[in-house]
């Protein structure tokens, strides 16, 4: 049973109908824990049926070429440490979660905007390559394609220099309507809040469902509109802070919408107005970290919008119904942290082996009154 039936729009005074929603959920609670299980079927067939839906989705944010520079150890000031492997490629967390939808078989659509020059052209033959649609993208003659310098030590941890370039060129007014229509879901990342609200806006009046990961600036951007229009929001646990203490969402314990917030090597956990469900996460050895949080949004969102009970209507707050993108999100972010770059090359397959055998033994479901 899923929590939309009688979850969405909360208790009504004198509700019995409520009263009996919850009492079966406590009863199936009890049952899974008496039985030392986590309630999701032994060894579960995660790669969607070829017949199940396939979720259509415009991401709308960041699109970077990336340098990712890998090194023994980060300097002191005024020292200097050997470079021991440079990549290129493309980046940018609009761009990476739009790639890993595709890779998890899904469509998506990218919006934002790069610069007139080679290293826009790079990131858009790179994201056409990898099936995504670039067609929407916005080419800002004036202004260059940002650049991000990834610095990622022996440990996996990553040091950031960026310029802003064309990134938030766009507005809401250069999406195509038809395609707006045409889509499932708008997933926004980093970009102007003006252009952020619109277009959260536009995709609510299109009747699509809406999610938001606006980074490590959450705290210091006026978000308020777009934030409070986004049926999932997308957080580590620092920006989740950051956000309880700049707006009135807390995202620890949510009133009217669901929110992933990611703990690194420590997993993930998806909080609801209803509950919670927790994973430690996969084991792995991190070579470089960046990407991870988009791989993440990108296995949670390619498992939960082929699911009509999870998400049509807008997102469930039965936090049983996430168990399983939250499994696929843990693995994906698993995938890109063992992964040189930002892009990891995510798959059915990969993600099973990385796995394992029952993963679902160290969820942790709670589900509140």
């Amino acid at each position: 049973m899923s929590g939309r039936d009688a979850g969405d729009d909360g208790p009504g005074e004198g509700d019995g109908d409520w009263e009996e929603e919850v009492a079966e959920w406590d009863e199936e609670v009890s049952e899974w824990e008496s039985e030392g299980s986590s309630g999701v079927e032994e060894d579960p067939d995660l790669a969607p049926e070829e017949s199940s839906r396939v979720p259509k989705v415009i991401a709308a944010g960041h699109i970077n070429w990336d340098v990712t520079i890998h090194v023994d150890r980060l300097p002191e000031p005024d020292g200097e440490t050997r470079i021991e492997r440079l990549e290129q490629s493309g980046g940018g967390s609009a761009a990476n979660v739009a790639v890993g939808l595709v890779d998890l078989g899904g469509q998506s659509v990218v919006y934002g905007s790069v610069g007139g020059d080679e290293s826009g052209a790079l990131a858009l033959r790179e994201l056409a390559s990898a099936g995504v649609d670039p067609g929407q993208v916005l080419v800002d003659a004036d202004e260059p394609t940002s650049v991000k310098y990834v610095i990622v030590d022996g440990g996996g941890e990553l040091l950031m220099l960026a310029n802003d370039g064309a990134n938030e060129s766009f507005t809401a007014a250069g999406l195509d309507r038809d395609t707006l229509t045409a889509a499932d879901h708008l997933h926004l990342t980093g970009q102007q809040p003006e252009t952020a609200a619109a277009l959260a806006t536009a995709a609510g009046e299109a009747g699509a469902t809406r999610s938001f990961d606006p980074g490590r600036r959450v705290g210091d951007r006026e978000f308020d509109a777009a934030l409070h229009a986004a049926d999932a929001l997308f957080l580590n646990a620092r920006e989740a802070d950051a956000l309880a203490d700049s707006t009135d969402i807390d995202p620890w314990e949510p009133e009217d919408r669901v929110v992933a917030i990611k703990l690194g090597s420590e997993g993930a956990t998806i909080r609801t107005p209803h509950g919670d469900v927790s994973h430690p996460g996969f084991d792995v050895d991190p070579v470089d970290t960046a990407g991870a949080g988009d791989a993440f949004a990108a296995g949670f969102l390619g498992a939960a919008l082929r699911e009509p009970d999870i998400v049509d209507g807008g997102f469930s707050h039965d936090p049983r119904d996430y168990q399983v993108p939250l499994l696929v999100g843990n693995a994906c972010g698993a995938i890109a942290a063992e992964t040189v770059t930002a892009r990891a090359d995510l798959s059915w397959d990969r993600i099973r082996e990385t796995m394992g055998e029952s993963p679902e033994t160290d969820l942790l479901i709670e589900v509140r009154v």
